[in-house]
């Protein structure tokens, strides 16, 4: 974990609430000077911390109305493929989260189709014919109440 002291964790807070913001826009906000500013953001970069940068984007408004959270499990006669699946994870555009998981199942994704027919093709015609998944089971999202959200200021609290 990263040594942050508040000034950093105050730089992140406002990076996360706007990406766009300005060096100069962020110095002012933490009372730092803009060199400061610049060489702490920088630091925040290249440890790490700041994985990327991107545009928060609303699918709804690309025609991706359904969203869905499905877990996949991987046979057990083929958990030496488990990097080959992971590997053609990140091939599918339609996926646009995955994370390995505890339990009965061993990787949750997010998956964002057009409508609940392109889902079940994506479902049916892609995911389960990839050598290695076992099995599948999805659940649809109905409303989003509290989409991707900045992290907390201090983690401990």
């Amino acid at each position: 974990m990263a040594e942050l002291d508040r000034i950093d964790r105050r730089i992140l807070a406002c990076l996360q609430r706007d990406g766009r913001a300005t060096n100069v826009q962020i110095a002012r906000q933490v009372h730092l000077s803009t060199a400061q500013c610049l060489r702490r953001v920088r630091s925040l970069e290249q440890s790490g911390v700041i994985r990327r940068y991107a545009a928060l984007v609303d699918p709804g408004r690309l025609g991706l109305a359904v969203s869905a959270y499905v877990s996949i499990a991987i046979g057990r006669e083929d958990a030496r493929r488990a990097r080959e699946v992971e590997r053609l994870i990140n091939d599918f555009p339609e996926i646009v989260e995955c994370h390995a998981i505890s339990g009965d199942f061993d990787y949750m994704l997010k998956v964002v189709a057009s409508d609940l027919k392109a889902l079940s093709e994506f479902l049916t015609d892609r995911l389960l014919q990839l050598q290695g998944v076992a099995g599948v089971r999805s659940a649809i999202c109905l409303e989003e109440i509290k989409p991707l959200s900045p992290l907390p200021e201090d983690p401990r609290r």
